[in-house]
Formats: C-alpha cells, structure tokens, sequence
C-alpha cells in the first residue's frame, strides 16, 4: 500500500489530471449509460403505445349496429401503422358487453376492473411472447341495441426493445466522442496552466548560484502563493548569506591588529633581557589576550543572535524570566564585583514572541557595557506600559559617545579594541535582536546622570498568546 501511494505521488500533475478525468468519466459514464437505457425504454413504449391507441381508436371507429347486433369490418388502416414493427405479432380482442368474444384471439386475457375506462394499458403474453396491451371502450346506445365494447390490441415487444438499445448506444457513442474530447482538452487545459511553472524552473534553473534576488511575482494567483513562499525563503537565506559575509569580514578586520601585537610583544619578550620591561611585556600581552577574548565572545555572540533571529521558532516569553537567568548567571559579579546589579521587576508577567536565547545575548551585552563604562548603581529590569514591554539596563552614566548612537544599525568593524569599538559592538548585537523580533533598540539618556538601553517588543495578552 505504501509503494502505491509513493508511486501515485511520484506521478506527473498531468497524469493526475487525467486518471482523475477517466475516473469521472467511466463513473459517469455508468450513470448516463442507466439512464440513457432508461430514457430510451421509456420513449419506445410512449411511441409504441401511441400507435397501439391508434390502431385500437380505428378498429373501435369501425364498429356499428346493424339489426341489432354489433358489426365490425377490420380497418386496414389500423394495421398499417402497427406494421411499422414488422417483426413484432399482433393480436386484438374485440369482447362485448357480456365479456363475450365477439372477433379475435381469445387467448388475451383482459384484466378485471376494465369496464368503463378506455385507454388502459397492461403487460401480458401473446403465445407465449411478452406483449403490450392497450384496451378501447365505445358505448352504444340504440333503440335496437345498447351497450359497451372493449377493443384490446396488442403487439410483441421486439421493436421496442430494439429502439430502446438503438437510442441508448447513440448516447454512449456521443458519451464516448464527448468524454475523449474532454480528456484532450483537460490534458491542454492542465500543460496550458503548468507553463508558469515550468517558466519559474528554468528561470531558476538559468540563475546564477549566488543570485537571491526575488522571483517575479507576476504569476496566476495560485501560484503566487508558492512564489511568495519562495521569495521570503530567498530573502531569509540572503539576509544569512550576507551576515555570515560581513561577520567574517568583520572578525578578519577586527582580529588581525590585536593579533600582530600579540605577535609583536611575544617578539619583544623573546629578545628582552631587562626583567622588569618583560613583566610589563607579559601585562600588555595579557591586556590584549583578555581584550581579544572578549571581542570573540561578542562576534560569536553576534554570529548566535544572526543565525537564531530567522532559524527558530518564536515562543511566548515572559521577560522576568529573562532578567532572572542573566541575573542568577552571575557573569556580572566576576565581570566587576564592586558594583552591584539590582534586579527590578514587574508585579505581572510581560510576554513577548521572541527567542529566549537571542534575549540572554542582548541583555548580557547591554549589562557587560554598563559595568564596563557605567558608574553604579546598575539595575537590569522588564517592564510594561502602553502595550510596549521593555527589558533593559540602567546605570548612573553618560552613556556612549555620539559617534556611538549614530552608526547604531551599521556595521561595527573598527580596528583596534577601543571603548567605542567594544561597546557599539554590543549595541549592535542587542540592536539585531531587537530588529528580529519586530522591536527596536531604545537608548535614553538624561545628561550625565542616567542611561538607560532598552530592547522593546510589542507586548501579548496572556490569554492570546
């Protein structure tokens, strides 16, 4: 059953089409073939009847009194348009009104109840043949004779039978011309339809590996919803592309001035003989290490908060939460353990659709830089107000320089491992955090006295979310 269905969903859209038209026709086919037989049975016998009534008025109109007794002279006329069934036998009853034979075959036997009603048809036999009876009353009223006589004519069913099939097989042979003809032109309809796939393949087809530009959307409105699909995958892995691109170029730029004067010290400690000037070599060279270690751990984050904005899935997320795993890391207490971080809080959960992870990052960056470059107190807190929730970090500072503030978006890739350089970099993490998750990187400043770094989101119900 599984080889079955695997085969069935390897076959062509236009084999699709086609088995799923023969099915319709075949099964359709059956029902116009029924009722085709039975329309065609249903207007033998109407058109049959018709003459048998005919033949049965004429015989009847035959009939007259003579001296009293009922005469008949057998029209011509009545049997002439029976005769348009040759191969049919006919028979007549003519039964007076004492249910005496008065001419005919009294083999045909009359159903009972018939008296007084004309134009009564029944099925019976004729010598041992299936046959079709139509039965004729005429009543006499004259001084010499009164009474009613019933004129029954009959006929084998051979031709109605023959005219039945024939008008049945007519309608299949039209059935069969119309349902080929439907199929070859479904089999048109369906390559006609596919021709803007087809197109879309080969211009993907002809593209060059690196293009990710959008896919013209000018397509059957069917189809522009896989296009859309495809543009917005496009997009995703472009914007990936670019980011790996320029973190790579970045890292390249950033490492390669902290490491030649690493490079540069160990020479200078390897051919200093003074004790004193190769202590201050190894402090240099250890400033430098852990300077570059922390620039690392930025870019990988910034490589992290990349990847995970347009790879993983969103979940609702209370920022309290948030604040609590970096606050209970304790990254700040071996960062700068003379000051103190103090966490603040709001009294009800504050979601958001985010990544959890992608917001430890930011936070631990914003926090990082107001430890490093701000004054205590700090605080680290989620707050709600106006539908806006807001995770951020507080210190008692001026906050970054202006050239900071004005690239915030852009590429960090100065050289050297400067406090411009080290911080905007941790801007521009929590900066593309907040871009990914449909919010935006607020930096409130009041002087020298506060500075405040808040990523803020759209805020969800609890109960919508």
């Amino acid at each position: 059953m599984t080889s079955l269905l695997s085969r069935f969903g390897a076959t062509s859209l236009t084999a699709r089409v086609a088995l799923g038209v023969t099915f319709l026709l075949t099964f359709g086919g059956i029902i116009v073939s029924i009722a085709a037989f039975a329309y065609g049975r249903e207007a033998a016998r109407t058109a049959y009847d018709r003459l048998l009534v005919g033949a049965a008025n004429d015989i009847a109109s035959a009939i007259t009194v003579v001296d009293g007794h009922p005469v008949l002279e057998l029209p011509h006329s009545a049997f002439e348009l029976l005769a348009l069934a040759p191969d049919d036998r006919i028979g007549y009853r003519i039964v007076g009104p004492n249910g005496q034979t008065l001419t005919g075959y009294d083999e045909i036997a009359l159903p009972a109840g018939l008296a007084g009603y004309s134009d009564v048809f029944f099925d019976g036999a004729f010598f041992g043949e299936a046959a079709r009876y139509v039965v004729v009353s005429r009543r006499f009223a004259e001084r010499t004779w009164s009474g009613t006589i019933r004129v029954a004519v009959g006929q084998t069913l051979q031709a109605r039978n023959a005219m039945a099939v024939d008008i049945t097989r007519k309608a299949l042979y039209v059935l069969a011309a119309s349902g080929l003809a439907m199929m070859l032109l479904a089999v048109l309809v369906v390559r006609a339809v596919f021709n803007p796939l087809k197109r879309i393949a080969g211009g993907l087809a002809e593209r060059d590996p690196h293009d990710l530009t959008p896919l013209d959307t000018d397509v059957p409105r069917e189809t522009a919803m896989m296009i859309q699909a495809l543009n917005a995958f496009m997009g995703r892995l472009d914007r990936q592309m670019n980011s790996m691109r320029h973190l790579i170029s970045d890292t390249a730029h950033q490492l390669r001035t902290p490491v030649a004067a690493l490079r540069a010290q160990a020479d200078l400690f390897s051919d200093e003989e003074d004790p004193e000037r190769k202590d201050r070599i190894v402090e240099r060279i250890q400033t430098r290490s852990t300077s570059l270690g922390r620039l690392l751990d930025q870019m990988l984050s910034q490589a992290l908060v990349i990847h995970r904005g347009d790879s993983v899935r969103r979940e609702r997320i209370d920022l309290r939460d948030v604040v609590l795993d970096v606050f209970e890391e304790g990254d700040h207490a071996v960062l700068r353990p003379d000051i103190a971080v103090v966490p603040q809080l709001a009294d009800q959960p504050v979601y958001v659709l985010a990544d959890t992870t992608s917001l430890q990052e930011a936070v631990k960056n914003l926090l990082s830089n107001a430890l490093k470059y701000g004054r205590a107190p700090v605080r680290i807190g989620a707050t709600s107000e106006n539908g806006v929730a807001s995770i951020w970090v507080e210190d008692v500072g001026g906050g970054p320089d202006p050239e900071i503030l004005s690239a915030l978006g852009t590429r960090f890739n100065q050289s050297g491992l400067s406090r411009q350089n080290s911080s905007g970099l941790g801007l521009a993490i929590a900066h593309a955090v907040a871009r990914s998750f449909e919010g935006q990187l607020v930096l409130d400043t009041h002087g020298d006295r506060t500075f405040r770094a808040a990523l803020c989101f759209p805020e969800i119900k609890a109960e919508a979310a």
